[in-house]
């Protein structure tokens, strides 16, 4: 191996280790290149542009071995997206790590995600006024190379907000599977499950369906696709006294009526953009398009949503 000074730079001929590294120094900035050398007081990097020069020890904060495939044609580095689990609403198969845990804030209230095991997460999330509050777990499992398996729950209740309800406790909960194929990246999601919610001893439910699915576009940048559709429920029978005047007596009688009460379907349909803005650091925004009664109109309110590692 030769090194040959030029002015500032090292160009360095024929380095022996091919493998590219990540370093990340205390002031955020970071480099990708080959480690030519390096001894307790500096680093020899060279990028891939071919330009070399030394690193001080005591500025380096990380260094972290990288593949090929994490590396934009720009030279940036992509690497795994943290939050790649969830889409804007909805989840995949792939698991939150142990030990990495994150916030989704949102316009309204957050959203806390812990991975408490290998393959196992759980969470909470609620408004700011703390109705509802929504417990959440998933657990993740390989189904193949690049294909992932989900299943989980949710469960809900109107805290105490059911002090002051006239119906009491409300509470809600959704079973649900998903199974995505891709990786952190790139991947598309299918999911179901079956949301229920009871209040005052009656209960009601309905099938949920979802498509998702996020694909990186730049070292920064991933587009994200999410739905919700919910399916028509079965309509509803009621009974109920109506009073209608009985001319022979000239009196208001009561008499018994029926009702019907229509559960249409709707869908949610969310495509937006997240700037993954650095380590352990995102920001995502959607339009949401309602599609109900054969008729599809758009929230005027955009989804905004930030993401942190905690």
């Amino acid at each position: 191996m030769n090194v040959v000074a030029q002015g500032d730079t090292l160009v360095v001929k024929q380095p022996t280790d091919t493998t590219l590294y990540r370093i990340i120094k205390d002031d955020g900035k970071e480099f990708i290149g080959r480690i030519i050398k390096q001894d307790e007081r500096e680093i020899l990097v060279q990028l891939q542009s071919g330009r070399s020069f030394y690193i001080p020890q005591y500025v380096v904060k990380e260094i972290v071995p990288v593949r090929r495939e994490d590396i934009a044609e720009s030279g940036e580095f992509m690497g795994e997206d943290r939050f790649a689990t969830r889409y804007f609403l909805t989840t995949n198969g792939l698991p939150i790590k142990k030990g990495e845990h994150y916030v989704q804030w949102n316009l309204f209230g957050p959203d806390f995600q812990f991975g408490v095991g290998e393959n196992f997460g759980v969470g909470v999330m609620t408004s700011w006024m703390a109705i509802p509050i929504i417990g959440t777990a998933k657990y993740s499992f390989k189904l193949g190379e690049k294909v992932q398996g989900g299943v989980g729950t949710m469960l809900g209740t109107s805290s105490w907000a059911a002090l002051f309800g006239s119906e009491g406790n409300i509470g809600m909960a959704l079973p649900f599977g998903t199974v995505s194929s891709g990786s952190r990246k790139s991947n598309i999601a299918f999911s179901s499950g079956y949301g229920a919610v009871w209040a005052d001893g009656e209960a009601q439910g309905r099938a949920l369906f979802s498509v998702a699915g996020m694909v990186r576009v730049g070292p920064k940048l991933s587009f994200v696709f999410d739905s919700f559709i919910m399916t028509r429920g079965k309509d509803r029978v009621y009974t109920y006294t109506s009073y209608q005047y009985n001319p022979s007596t000239g009196n208001y009688d009561p008499v018994l009526m029926t009702g019907t009460e229509s559960r249409p379907g709707f869908a949610l349909i969310i495509p937006g953009l997240r700037w993954h803005q650095g380590e352990g650091k995102a920001f995502q925004f959607g339009f949401t398009g309602v599609v109900a009664n054969g008729e599809m109109w758009q929230i005027p309110i955009p989804m905004v949503q930030w993401y942190r590692s905690l």
